[in-house]
């Protein structure tokens, strides 16, 4: 069985009441629902979304009439919450990025560290694999690419050698792309494959994984009934500086900064910040060291009106 990071710090922060509505938003292979649904009474509900076929499969070994699967990314939450019959919930609980089934799995392409197809799409049958985008990309775009989402000192070296060696044959498999990264980092981090922060790129781009966080985030604070929690597990900076800057700014009131309004005056804003950043307990990381850049993050949403003004994208910003 799949562990999933930080299980029992996600329990707390969701702080489950047992007749209440939840939602997995990224069910992976159900560590967190089923540890969500041991914690909830006979009339809890659980929701999962995934867009992974194989996480499609790993809910129908879920019998429990509390729980259902909707195949969806969270991207498309208020439409995956009304195909549910699910108004608002008590809690929402993210687990971004990649899971460790995905990485071990050589067909789905995610992982440098054994040979397979050049896919690395969440969901397979659609979007544009990792290899029909590198084979089609300007050198700028890929550059642009790794440079930002994978913060690559040696994009420009990269991306020139990605499209050098594509003139001679088709970039199809992750062992060429990783050769071919090694080839062209000069130096390495101690303790991390150069190809790391290429591949990490290329999937997050791929799968339009940053987008998707842009909009789940003011989705989930809409659907969220009053007190309840959104808690959002991210695995690298730019995931966990998305959900940073939200919380922050969904946690000020929806004022215009040359507004005059006295302390008592503040609108309430729509969360409330609930403790600070959680990382894993060393006893967590010598079992399961992907636990390692893992953060957990949670707000509260108040009673107050949601406000459209909160919301993020990339190059976007807060009214407030």
């Amino acid at each position: 069985m799949h562990q999933p990071v930080l299980e029992q710090e996600a329990m707390q922060a969701l702080a489950i009441r047992p007749d209440g509505i939840y939602v997995d938003g990224t069910f992976g292979r159900g560590g967190h629902s089923r540890a969500l649904l041991a914690r909830l009474g006979p009339r809890g509900r659980l929701v999962a979304f995934d867009r992974d076929p194989e996480a499609m499969t790993a809910a129908g070994a879920i019998p429990d009439a509390r729980f259902s699967f909707v195949r969806s990314n969270f991207g498309a939450l208020n439409q995956a919450l009304d195909q549910a019959g699910v108004g608002l919930a008590h809690g929402m609980l993210f687990d971004l990025g990649v899971s460790s089934p995905q990485l071990e799995d050589a067909t789905r392409g995610f992982s440098f560290r054994a040979d397979g197809p050049l896919d690395m799409r969440m969901d397979p049958a659609h979007g544009v694999s990792a290899a029909q985008w590198l084979a089609a990309a300007e050198e700028q775009e890929i550059r642009e690419v790794i440079r930002s989402y994978g913060e690559e000192r040696f994009a420009q070296q990269i991306a020139a050698a990605i499209v050098a060696a594509r003139r001679r044959q088709p970039l199809l498999r992750t062992r060429q792309l990783a050769d071919l990264v090694a080839q062209a980092v000069r130096t390495r981090e101690p303790g991390q494959d150069p190809a790391t922060r290429t591949f990490q790129a290329v999937r997050i781009h791929v799968n339009r994984e940053l987008e998707e966080v842009s909009l789940m985030l003011p989705q989930a604070v809409a659907r969220l009934a009053p007190g309840g929690r959104l808690v959002v597990i991210s695995f690298h900076s730019l995931e966990d500086r998305l959900v940073k800057r939200f919380m922050q700014g969904a946690a000020r009131p929806d004022v215009p900064r040359e507004v005059p309004l006295r302390q008592a005056e503040m609108p309430q804003p729509a969360l409330r910040l609930v403790g600070r950043a959680m990382r894993a307990s060393q006893q967590e990381l010598e079992a399961n060291p992907r636990a390692r850049s893992a953060t957990l993050r949670v707000a509260e949403r108040t009673a107050a009106p949601h406000s459209p003004n909160i919301r993020i994208g990339p190059g976007a910003r807060w009214r407030n």
